[in-house]
């Protein structure tokens, strides 16, 4: 899964293609998905576009890390299962802002609860990786 995680990290920090407003320095660290969505789309001529997207790719790289680290408990429950082979690169931060923009409540939640709700909900595990935290 280390692959997947590495390129899912990549396809979130793709973002040429999205439009945005203008990067502040306010909006690191994210504290709202608004402030995430903010930095993983700058404008390619955003004076912090290198930043933002490097810290795109790390933010998104640390939930990867996080659900990777759980693989080697049994009594963890698994937030999310990346497929394999994972998503192509560029179309993972498309479909997070589309995911979060389909519901605006979504925006004011915090970065990191957004994100891991994201990919919970889009790669989510089969029945057996989830029942053991449960069991408890």
């Amino acid at each position: 899964m280390k692959l997947g995680g590495v390129a899912l990290g990549a396809a979130l920090a793709a973002s040429a293609t999205i439009a945005s407003a203008a990067v502040t320095e306010s909006q690191f660290p994210p504290k709202t998905v608004r402030d995430l969505i903010g930095i993983c789309a700058p404008a390619k001529d955003d004076p912090l576009m290198t930043a933002a997207i490097n810290y795109c790719h790390g933010f998104a790289e640390g939930a990867i890390i996080v659900e990777e680290a759980h693989e080697g408990h049994r009594d963890v429950r698994r937030l999310f299962c990346l497929p394999s082979p994972p998503p192509p690169h560029g179309s993972e931060i498309n479909k997070f802002i589309a995911w979060a923009n389909a519901r605006p409540s979504r925006l004011d939640d915090p970065a990191v609860d957004g994100m891991f709700i994201y990919l919970a909900e889009t790669y989510p595990c089969p029945q057996a990786a989830t029942r053991k935290r449960r069991a408890r």
